[in-house]
């Protein structure tokens, strides 16, 4: 049988695959699945009146063939020999098989063009085929990008504002230098509240996944709330952190707070193995230098460096910073309990406006904290009585980002492994 002509094949394969920003034989590949598809939709109607049922994997023995300098294709189907014919789709029989190949066999397999006739192929065919072949290269395009990103997942890229779509934002990153632009979604509760999202603006964003499967929209989720962005933003400001020799430990992040009178806050906690080595004051820089970059990268975002220590009462002290702790009592180790005790004209900034700061604290340290005037709590157990008006603020741990020092015990979290290992680690690669 004759090729089924496609005119101007090589120029549309060329186009789409300009276009799309896909390669050009991920691009044949997808006009071959279209056509196939096409050609089963014809064969179908072929047999509409014959009532007959094709199973699933009925046209897996059909093959589709491009020609790009003829601009055509071919239909081929692989049969199998045998004597009788039942399914003439997927058999041959012998005799007619021995008539141009005498040495064939039963059981044997030929591969033979069935394509059909220029008009043959039909309308509903050439839809069907228009309409799997944008699907294939929107599956194509997803498949790439999923290839690209897979290894960025967890770290920082550009990013530039390209439009809105209901609350989030739409931005397009690249995976490297001369690399086509991909789109990428920050939704609204992974947006900074003191950011403003115009068009062409750019910022630094953590690309936290890649969406697999059919997913509308972009499948790049970015973030710039995520913890990791503040870790990759120190690890790219402090040469330490980069050398190894100041490690951050731990980080517990609020970029968008419950309540408006609130402003975002991050806790971050670093360590050092090197006696005469200052972590925190590495950290912030001459005249704050350092912090203050990562500060303007977070739109003016209170950030608090505290020194990290194996024993948890001093952890837990440094943590609350910028308040004065007078002492931590350790109530309950095991549930990780801890009774805070500050002076009066400490309390609010212990707690912090609206609890953020002992808020902060937990999440840090891993332990439950409660803030009590030390003079109320010296007279109740002075009298062995509990005051049930005393200042106090109990807050449930949630899940703490922290890596421990070297041959000291730490209580590491899913999430620190996943901050730290993935985001501190390949700092030096960015600029």
């Amino acid at each position: 049988m004759s090729m089924v002509q496609l005119p101007g094949l090589a120029e549309m394969i060329n186009t789409i695959s300009r276009e799309r920003n896909l390669p050009k034989h991920a691009v044949e590949a997808a006009l071959q699945e279209a056509l196939l598809k096409g050609y089963e939709r014809y064969r179908r109607t072929l047999l509409l009146d014959t009532f007959m049922q094709f199973e699933e994997g009925y046209f897996e023995n059909f093959d589709v063939e491009l020609d790009i300098e003829e601009e055509g294709f071919l239909v081929l189907a692989t049969k199998t020999i045998i004597a009788e014919v039942e399914n003439p789709d997927h058999q041959i029989a012998l005799a007619e098989v021995l008539e141009v190949a005498p040495e064939a066999q039963a059981g044997d397999t030929v591969v033979l063009d069935v394509t059909p006739d220029q008009g043959d192929f039909g309308r509903m065919a050439a839809i069907q085929t228009k309409q799997v072949l944008s699907q294939k290269l929107r599956d194509q395009q997803r498949k790439l990008i999923q290839e690209e990103f897979q290894d960025l997942e967890k770290t920082v890229l550009q990013a530039r504002v390209l439009r809105f779509e209901r609350r989030s934002v739409i931005m397009a990153i690249t995976s490297g230098f001369g690399q086509p632009e991909v789109e990428a979604e920050l939704s609204k509760r992974e947006q900074l509240p003191n950011d403003n999202y115009r068009a062409n603006a750019t910022f630094k964003v953590f690309l936290k996944r890649v969406a697999d499967g059919p997913h509308r929209g972009p499948q790049l989720v970015v973030s710039r709330a995520d913890a990791g962005l503040v870790v990759y933003l120190f690890a790219n400001e402090v040469p330490e952190i980069e050398d190894e020799v100041v490690r951050i430990v731990a980080v517990a992040r609020e970029a968008n707070p419950p309540s408006r009178q609130v402003g975002p806050r991050t806790k971050i906690a670093v360590d050092t193995l090197e006696r005469d080595v200052d972590p925190v004051g590495a950290c912030i820089g001459a005249r704050g230098s350092r912090i203050q970059a990562v500060v303007n990268e977070l739109r003016g975002e209170k950030i608090d460096v505290i020194r990290w220590s194996p024993d948890p009462a001093t952890y837990i002290s440094n943590a609350l910073s910028p308040a004065r702790v007078d002492a931590v009592v350790l109530a309950n180790t095991e549930d990780r309990q801890a009774h805070v005790l500050v002076a009066e004209d400490q309390l609010s900034l212990a707690i912090g406006k609206e609890g953020q700061n002992v808020r902060l604290a937990a999440r840090l340290t891993g332990w439950k904290i409660d803030i009590k005037d030390s003079a109320k709590y010296e007279l109740d157990a002075e009298f062995g009585a509990a005051d049930d008006t005393s200042a106090e603020e109990e807050l449930e741990t949630e899940p703490q980002t922290e890596l421990g020092s070297e041959g000291e015990a730490s209580s590491m979290s899913a999430e620190a492994e996943e901050v730290v290992e993935d985001v501190v680690e390949p700092v030096g690669d960015e600029g």
